[in-house]
């Protein structure tokens, strides 16, 4: 068995078979945590809406704090954005979604997929420079968030690689960008990447909360 079938194959059905039961072992262990009843007086019944709210306006910092985050915040959703062009709008990503899922939709020019992916590359060693560079950042920082973000560029860059035929042959490139893409799956149940889902539930949650109390967010 070549490098490329390996990833192809075994490599990949095992990624997916991990994160899928790796997502769903720490959403059931949120769900299944044990809440102190709340005896007071509901302020409102509308908690979705409290919901919804927290998680638009958490989105965005506050007025008084942009002066010292706006650098990271920009950053971030640079990276977000442009990492969400490159695996939702690329169509060999596309066909490899509509495999698994079904679901299919047009894709989006090479030109600025390409284009994303190296604003994306730029943006994550912005990212890792401004943690390394920060002293607060770099004491609060450890091995998941350095590891988290090794993940995340590695499949961005080699993918970038693949298609520009740059290092090694196309078959190798694919292969170790398949490979890269597998360990990203295995990786984000289990460390900080798991935010990209927990980030709305716990928003949600605190914003449901919030709405319960009458309490303003």
């Amino acid at each position: 068995m070549d490098l490329l079938t390996f990833a192809r194959g075994p490599a990949l059905q095992w990624s997916l078979i991990i994160f899928a039961v790796g997502m769903l072992w720490r959403l059931i262990g949120i769900l299944l945590l044990r809440r102190k009843p709340d005896h007071t007086e509901p302020r409102s019944t509308a908690t979705w809406r409290g919901a919804l709210k927290l998680i638009a306006t958490r989105s965005w910092p506050k007025r008084e704090f942009w002066a010292t985050t706006a650098f990271g915040q920009t950053i971030g959703y640079v990276f977000h954005i442009g990492l969400a062009i490159v695996i939702l709008g690329f169509v060999p990503h596309i066909l490899f979604i509509r495999s698994l899922t079904g679901l299919d939709w047009p894709g989006l020019p090479n030109s600025l997929i390409y284009l994303s992916g190296a604003i994306t590359v730029a943006a994550l060693i912005a990212a890792l420079i401004r943690r390394i560079s920060n002293p607060v950042m770099r004491m609060l920082s450890n091995f998941d968030d350095y590891f988290s973000w090794f993940v995340t560029i590695a499949p961005v860059v080699t993918g970038l690689l693949a298609v520009a035929h740059l290092g090694a042959r196309y078959e190798t490139l694919l292969a170790i960008h398949i490979l890269s893409i597998c360990l990203l799956l295995i990786w984000m149940p289990f460390g900080k990447l798991m935010h990209t889902v927990l980030i709305f539930v716990s928003r949600g949650t605190t914003g449901a909360l919030f709405a319960r109390k009458g309490a303003s967010t």
